[in-house]
């Protein structure tokens, strides 16, 4: 099956999967997610293969064993192509449209303490410093979860303590209800964006992975 963009009932099936996430409603609905979400998640992903690499389709169920919310079903439709741990390019339809992405979701331990010495370091960190402010100029969202003070072992008026206080780092770009979503072209789109955060990727890559790597 060749992509051809997000059908409108794709949308119109998580407005209403927000309003009743039953079970009841998804089981007399099934078919539309099967058709108009998951069929051109997995065509769109197989053309972007050859580039990126194979995605990861999400399933559609959430896990509420300890979560508050125990709604039972995602109210989006996520793909991701992964480079390393945690790390990678995202795409997503939901009530809200057509979602681009790239970045680190999580990094603990050696993997955080790389990043956040490459932050610092007096080459590395300007690097990503201007990647990241070329990529919001591009009209891409900053965007993972960041600490409220500074971490340890680094002063609160270093130059790129905005960066150090970031336990994960995203870049994102919503496209919205535009009417490109709804055709081939959307394709474009997704692949023009994740083109265009490579080099963010590749960074990401190079001094958090291949860093954390080297020490152990």
């Amino acid at each position: 099956m060749e992509f051809q963009g997000f059908p409108v009932a794709a949308l119109d099936f998580y407005d209403d999967l927000e309003v009743d996430n039953t079970k009841s409603f998804w089981e007399a609905h099934k078919h539309v997610y099967a058709e108009s979400v998951k069929a051109p998640m997995t065509a769109l992903c197989a053309a972007l293969e050859p580039e990126f690499g194979k995605a990861k389709i999400f399933r559609p169920y959430r896990d509420v064993r300890f979560a508050k919310d125990k709604t039972p079903y995602k109210t989006h439709q996520g793909a991701y192509v992964g480079v390393g741990p945690a790390t990678g390019w995202y795409v997503e339809i939901s009530p809200r449209g057509l979602r681009t992405g790239a970045g680190f979701y999580e990094a603990s331990g050696t993997r955080l303490a790389a990043f956040r010495e490459a932050v610092a370091h007096d080459t590395f960190g300007p690097e990503l410093e201007r990647l990241v402010a070329e990529l919001e100029q591009a009209g891409f969202e900053v965007g993972g979860d960041t600490l409220k003070t500074q971490p340890r072992g680094f002063d609160a008026d270093h130059p790129r303590i905005a960066l150090l206080r970031h336990k994960a780092l995203t870049l994102g770009r919503q496209h919205g209800f535009e009417p490109v979503i709804h055709t081939p072209e959307a394709l474009d789109l997704v692949r023009e964006d994740w083109r265009t955060l490579r080099p963010f990727v590749e960074w990401v890559q190079r001094h958090v992975q291949d860093r954390a790597d080297a020490q152990h």
